[in-house]
């Protein structure tokens, strides 16, 4: 029976649903997978140390690793190859070794485009505000404008790394697809926009709370998440309230671990059983 070796590296990743989510898929293949998490503050250690866990993942034998936040882009510079998408992100969240080299991936496109279009078929995509401009917001900011959005404004607390990944999408997909908002214009982004993404740890379980005033979220908004622990987080929560159309995080963790098995495996992942796994995961109070 083929056996693979693989794991999560991230702050606060202990109640991350990935070590079920993919051992329950192995066995469906009857393979022998194992999923650790390699959580930094767990083990007293920064994000800066991240290249050190994957030089000793490498050198354990791991066939792979997924990488979260706040360690997609660190990671970047020590790894042997980017796949094309990693590159023009300038972000990884799946690292495998193959032949004693570590290749950095990106499924996080691929997962939201595909649970933004099955969770909000025929959202208005003429103007996105997006909160986030990390790891996880380059992956979703490539795949709104993939997807077709015509303008995406990006914020972040950081106005360097907002204006920075604004002009590498607007390299990409286009002048004026993308411009740079600081936190302080969000009041006049958000008047006029159709949707919001929200890209940025805040409201995961170990980062409580709202991104933004709850006072800027208005009923003609949709709401996407990308945090999925919890799965209703405070501002779906407000957003629901409000009558806004949401789309949890849920579905971007599932396509994006789909993607990744494939990686690690070579074998063809049944999304839609793992979408049932992560409804049964999320309803047992115990993971």
């Amino acid at each position: 029976m083929p056996a693979y070796l693989t794991g999560l590296v991230g702050s606060g990743i202990g109640p991350s649903l990935s070590p079920a989510l993919h051992e329950r898929e192995a066995d469906r293949h009857g393979l022998r997978l194992l999923y650790r998490t390699l959580d930094i503050d767990v083990l007293g250690a920064g994000p800066e140390s991240v290249g050190e866990i994957v030089r000793a993942a490498r050198t354990l034998g791991f066939d792979g690793l997924n990488i979260t936040h706040p360690c997609k882009q660190l990671v970047i510079e020590h790894l042997d190859e980017l796949a094309p998408e990693a590159a023009a992100l300038g972000a990884v969240n799946t690292v495998v070794f193959r032949d004693g080299r570590a290749i950095g991936h990106n499924t996080d496109v691929t997962g939201f485009a595909q649970s933004f279009s099955r969770g909000l078929p025929g959202a208005a995509t003429g103007h996105v505000v997006q909160l986030g401009a990390g790891g996880a917001g380059a992956a979703v900011a490539h795949a709104l404008l993939a997807l077709g959005a015509d303008r995406l404004t990006v914020a972040d607390r950081d106005p360097a790394r907002a204006a920075a990944l604004a002009e590498a999408l607007s390299a990409r997909f286009g002048g004026g697809r993308a411009t740079a908002g600081s936190m302080a214009e969000l009041p006049t982004a958000l008047g006029d926009a159709d949707g919001l993404v929200h890209a940025t740890p805040t409201g995961m379980a170990a980062h409580p709370g709202l991104p933004l005033p709850a006072a800027l979220v208005h009923p003609k908004l949709w709401v996407a998440e990308v945090v999925y622990r919890p799965l209703e987080t405070e501002l779906l929560l407000l957003a629901g309230e409000l009558g806004c159309r949401t789309l949890d995080g849920g579905g971007m963790a599932v396509f994006q671990a789909a993607d990744a098995f494939r990686l690690f495996t070579g074998r063809e992942p049944h999304a839609e059983r793992m979408l049932e796994d992560l409804a049964d995961l999320v309803a047992t109070p115990s993971l």
